[in-house]
């Protein structure tokens, strides 16, 4: 059943709600996950020279902007959340634009990279060709697109006080290639679990039209 611009606005605030009342505990509780092979996964398939301008889509507290600094790079981040923007800001010392993902405003041809880890299913199923149509747009020729998600079954609806949409991994690559991307690599995480232990579909897109 099509989401009307109400249902929308309803899965944004609710959602955003949802971790700006948890904000602390989420920065807390996240600080020291190793997403090092997602970031790895990212900067290997960029072309050209370092540093990189780098798109950390839905950033959350900032932790891996702060890793893209260490390693050199320029980047910004962007989240809908405006406790999540303001500690970015604070603990990263970047550039962070809070913007509501279904109501984007980005620069085209910006970056040579994007990286959306653990943000892309919150977006719901009829807002995504739009949204990362959006994402194309903003990085450079030949720019790449990180992406991991919990994969699914094609379901979506609320989880709690979240909104989500868990793609397989057929359905995840139809939509990326109609967005204009190619795909460069996808693997599942964590690594070296049998799959039905690996809840995670991590996917690495060259922008090629």
């Amino acid at each position: 059943m099509k989401q009307t611009p109400a249902d929308l606005e309803q899965i944004t605030a609710t959602t955003l709600g949802h971790y700006n009342s948890v904000a602390e505990g989420f920065r807390d509780g996240t600080r020291d996950h190793d997403v090092s092979q997602n970031i790895d996964a990212l900067l290997r398939h960029i072309q050209g020279e370092a540093p990189f301008d780098i798109l950390d889509f839905g950033c959350g507290p900032g932790r891996d902007l702060q890793t893209f600094t260490r390693l050199g790079h320029r980047a910004v981040g962007l989240d809908g959340s405006q406790e999540f923007a303001r500690m970015a800001r604070e603990d990263s010392g970047c550039e962070v634009w809070q913007q509501d993902f279904l109501k984007l405003d980005l620069p085209a041809g910006r970056f040579d990279g994007i990286f959306a880890n653990a943000v892309l299913f919150h977006i719901p199923r009829q807002e995504l060709p739009r949204v990362l149509r959006q994402l194309h747009g903003t990085l450079k020729p030949g720019g790449v697109l990180f992406s991991s998600n919990p994969r699914g079954e094609n379901q979506e609806g609320w989880n709690g006080s979240r909104y989500g949409a868990y793609h397989d991994l057929a359905a995840w690559q139809g939509l990326l290639i109609e967005a204009g991307f190619a795909e460069l690599e996808h693997y599942y995480r964590p690594a070296g679990l049998p799959r039905e232990q690996q809840p995670w579909l991590a996917s690495v897109w060259r922008k090629c039209v």
